[in-house]
């Protein structure tokens, strides 16, 4: 098979390591597959964004008008997924793409987001049975809808897709025509929800803060928890751009979270407070740790805990409350936050390591191996310590296992090596886990201690 057709099978197959060898090696990223058209629209065709974004960095022609006057950019747009668009769209489309070509896209995309990509869908195919729906998840970490009617499939993402357009080709649109596009969108995830919160985070300036913050004080808490979601990208874009507006935000934050009414809310407020360094914040968490909502307390915990910071009394007397707490979430934070305040030495508290002797053998997994997490870190040697973590060998679960084997490894415990067995192989973890080398370091010691 000579070149041209192994970059044809290679994306047919959506191998897309065998699409990067044929382009390596001289073949032409604007080949055109059995239909006649390039192969970069086999690739939109069938959502592949991995080989679209390798056909596009090889030098594949997004912008090449077909037969029927679209483009595989237009046609990347119609499918709905705001990923592959982002594949598709490659780089400085801005300074690429004529003004007229940037208005068609943003046109397409308005279209399908102003008809509805059921409603539109059915109107180009014509077809009068139902579709068929189902939420994908979106390789960029989000959900999105999907629906196939006619023997078409298309995806709900043109709200997203319109919304990275625009900031792609540098407009900036009012928050309100934003937002629009996010609220009928409000599960977390939500691929529509996620591009407007994340490009109103990249905004900045006074103006746009002043409209954000008016959203404090919307009666409908999906909008409210739209500018919690907005803030949540402000305040990390802000960190690692070194903004100076970090310690506005965190006192926005601190004032809303002691007047917010709803408690889905209220969690995600607490939930990027806690990513700041204020003042308020311990008190904070201790006005919230007997919350009724379970989604406000677990966020509670970890605001009364600040890493790294010293606990006072009151708050580590309200975290040893939550040891027993009915909700699994709330004890996964306690054990996780047991785990955030090392001493030089890592010495561990008798009243934390009793409270983790607990959680390590709570019911409930996740429980179990974010106890086992905290008290691994600690340099607790006691015999009910060690128990504990030999209890574990007994696990199923293969994280929970290896950190059991990796705190007797660290311990110099003649069990380690059958604590290593019991995980099996350890290939299927990171490479970068540092307790999948501890076995090596620890049979080190041991040969050295031998000899």
């Amino acid at each position: 098979m000579d070149l041209a057709g192994r970059l044809v099978s290679a994306v047919t197959a959506g191998d897309t390591d065998a699409v990067r060898t044929c382009l390596e090696q001289g073949a032409a990223p604007d080949t055109l597959g059995p239909d006649g058209l390039p192969l970069l629209c086999a690739a939109v065709a069938r959502f592949d964004h991995l080989t679209a974004k390798v056909l596009v960095d090889g030098g594949a022609d997004q912008d090449r008008e077909l037969p029927d006057g679209s483009t595989p950019l237009l046609r990347a747009v119609d499918t709905g997924s705001p990923t592959l668009v982002s594949a598709v769209l490659g780089n400085e489309p801005r300074l690429r793409l004529p003004e007229a070509s940037r208005r068609e896209l943003l046109d397409l995309a308005r279209h399908w987001h102003e008809t509805g990509a059921l409603e539109e869908l059915r109107r180009r195919t014509g077809a009068v049975e139902p579709a068929v729906k189902r939420q994908v998840d979106d390789p960029d970490g989000d959900r999105i809808d999907e629906f196939s009617l006619g023997g078409r499939t298309v995806r709900d993402g043109h709200g997203a897709i319109l919304t990275h357009l625009e900031w792609a080709f540098g407009l900036f649109p009012p928050l309100g025509e934003v937002m629009a596009r996010a609220v009928p969108h409000a599960q977390d995830g939500d691929s529509n929800w996620f591009a407007a919160a994340y490009y109103l985070g990249r905004r900045r300036g006074p103006r746009i803060w002043s409209e954000l913050a008016l959203l404090r004080q919307h009666p409908d808490p999906v909008y409210r928890r739209f500018l919690a979601h907005v803030i949540r990208f402000r305040s990390f874009l802000a960190t690692v751009d070194r903004a100076p507006d970090v310690a506005q935000d965190a006192d926005f934050l601190a004032s809303w979270a002691q007047e917010e009414p709803d408690g889905q809310v209220l969690a995600a407020v607490l939930d990027i407070y806690t990513g700041h360094k204020h003042s308020d914040q311990e008190a904070i968490g201790l006005r919230y740790i007997g919350h009724p909502d379970p989604s406000v307390r677990t966020e509670a915990v970890f605001c009364a805990s600040r890493e790294r910071a010293a606990r006072s009394d009151a708050a580590a007397s309200a975290l040893l409350g939550l040891v027993h707490d009915p909700e699994p979430e709330v004890r996964a934070s306690v054990a996780l936050a047991f785990g955030q305040q090392f001493t030089p030495d890592k010495q561990l508290d008798p009243a934390v390591r009793d409270a983790l002797l607990v959680l390590v053998r709570d019911e409930t997994l996740r429980v179990r191996r974010c106890a086992a997490e905290s008290l691994s870190g600690y340099a607790d040697r006691s015999a009910p310590v060690l128990d504990a973590f030999l209890a574990l060998l007994d696990e199923e679960d293969k994280d929970v296992l290896l950190e059991a084997a990796w705190a007797l490894a660290c311990r110099d415990h003649p069990r380690t090596e059958e604590a290593y067995e019991r995980v099996g192989p350890l290939d299927v973890f990171s490479e970068h886990d540092h307790r999948t080398s501890e076995l090596w370091y620890y049979l080190r010691r041991k040969q050295i201690n031998q000899a």
